[in-house]
Order: structure tokens, then sequence, then C-alpha cells
């Protein structure tokens, strides 16, 4: 779990990064605004909410990866039965018969 998890962070962590100074660099914090109000008070905050949501999506995105990467035994629980050995249990009741 911890290497699943360094998985979706670490990557996500960096698309956070670009996108905000990406993004920060085409549009002022300070003139953001929700209506006629300003939506930021200071930049710092800004840049602080708009990383943490660009790293929320990312990992999104990320654990969307990883959770649709699995093979069909962790989806399905799949446990391939080998009729060429037969399991001795049966072995013994179809002989008792």
């Amino acid at each position: 779990m911890k290497m699943k998890s360094i998985l979706v962070l670490w990557p996500s962590f960096l698309v956070a990064g670009i996108l905000n100074s990406l993004f920060f660099t085409l549009f002022d914090p300070l003139e953001l605004m929700l209506g006629s109000e300003p939506l930021f008070d200071s930049r710092v905050v800004a840049y602080s909410c708009g990383f943490f949501i660009c790293w929320l999506f990312a990992g999104l995105s990320s654990g969307l990866t990883l959770f649709f990467e699995r093979d069909r035994s962790e989806i399905n629980r799949y446990c391939p039965v080998d009729f060429n050995h037969a399991p001795q249990e049966d072995k013994q009741a179809h002989l008792a018969h």
C-alpha cells in the first residue's frame, strides 16, 4: 500500500507544481474575482490553494490510472482451476462411490 501511494502522490505532486506555475504565470491571483469580491486576500494563499487543488486533481488522475491498471485476478479475485491435477479430496470421494 505504501508503494502504491508513492506511485500516486509523487507524480501528482510534480504535475501540480507545473500546473500551478503555469496557471499563475498567466493569471494574477489578486485579480481573480467571484462575483464582485476578490477570491483571495493574498498571493500566498492563492498559490497554496491552487497548488492543493491541482494536486488533488492530479492525484485523482494518477489514482484512477493505478486503479484501472489492475489485472483480472485483482479485479475478479480470479482463481484458475488446474484440471490436470485434481485435488486429493475429490479423488478419495470419487473412489468411495
